[in-house]
């Protein structure tokens, strides 16, 4: 009984841990959150040159100011149908961390909502849904009024995307 008090203690602290700010947007009906810190700015969609050989969520790359940038379709990531692009579809670029090294990536969504200060006690752990569902790359689930917003772990979410071999957009650190 006692670990399963000291498990509950460090759960709780975790989503303290999470609270903050988070840009939030959506794909479709679903609204998500990515951490304020991780956003590097947010553009308008433009066009992407795709890259051959690179798996279906890879856009491809734009130029940036001079910076070559992968681009990810996150409703294909996510297996989700596609849209047509809207004046309301936009790119938010990130930062992202592998190992020592620091990563910038454009991911497109249907459009950019709010930035919210969201409260550690509103943040509850990703529900489980079984073995064979990875949920890992949720942070958590925000409960904002009567609605939950997705909070996602972008690292993870990109994490594993070698974005066939192109290694455009690094910056060691």
């Amino acid at each position: 009984m006692a670990e399963t008090m000291t498990q509950k203690k460090q759960s709780e602290k975790a989503m303290l841990d999470r609270e903050g700010k988070y840009l939030t947007f959506a794909l479709g009906p679903e609204e998500y959150g990515l951490e304020i810190l991780k956003v590097r700015e947010i553009i308008g969609y433009m066009d992407i040159t795709s890259v051959p050989q690179t798996p279906h969520h890879v856009k491809g790359v734009i130029n940036l100011r001079g910076q070559v940038i992968p681009v990810i379709d996150l409703r294909s990531k996510f297996s989700m149908d596609t849209a047509e692009v809207t004046d309301q579809t936009c790119i938010i670029v990130v930062e992202t961390s592998q190992g020592q090294r620091t990563f910038s990536t454009g991911i497109v969504v249907d459009r950019v909502q709010e930035v919210l200060d969201i409260a550690g006690e509103k943040i509850e752990k990703a529900p489980q849904f079984g073995s064979n569902v990875d949920t890992d790359f949720i942070l958590g689930m925000g409960k904002i009024g009567e609605t939950v917003k997705i909070l996602l772990d972008i690292d993870r979410v990109l994490a594993g995307d070698d974005f066939g071999g192109m290694t455009v957009g690094a910056d060691e650190v």
